[in-house]
């Protein structure tokens, strides 16, 4: 799912709880792998962080992502 404002882009990708634990553990070399798997798509879009909910992990970028561009970001969190 996807949401945006004028001041932020959320999607949110459903995962479990333990697997959100491991994620954000190391979720600031996950960020810089995204952003380079992004980078070879678009390069002015980026993920700047990424957060838990009780839905799941919610990655805030700085342009809405095109579907691809999501799926992307989505298939990298859901191998890890």
């Amino acid at each position: 799912m996807t949401t945006k404002s004028s001041l932020c882009k959320q999607v949110i990708i459903p995962i479990s709880s333990d697997n959100i634990k491991k994620f954000i553990e190391s979720s600031g070399n996950h960020i810089a792998n995204i952003n380079r798997l992004l980078k070879s798509i678009k390069l002015d879009t980026y993920v700047n962080y990424i957060h838990n909910d009780y839905q799941g992990l919610i990655t805030i970028t700085n342009k809405v992502l095109s579907q691809s561009d999501m799926n992307t970001v989505e298939n990298y969190i859901k191998n890890i």
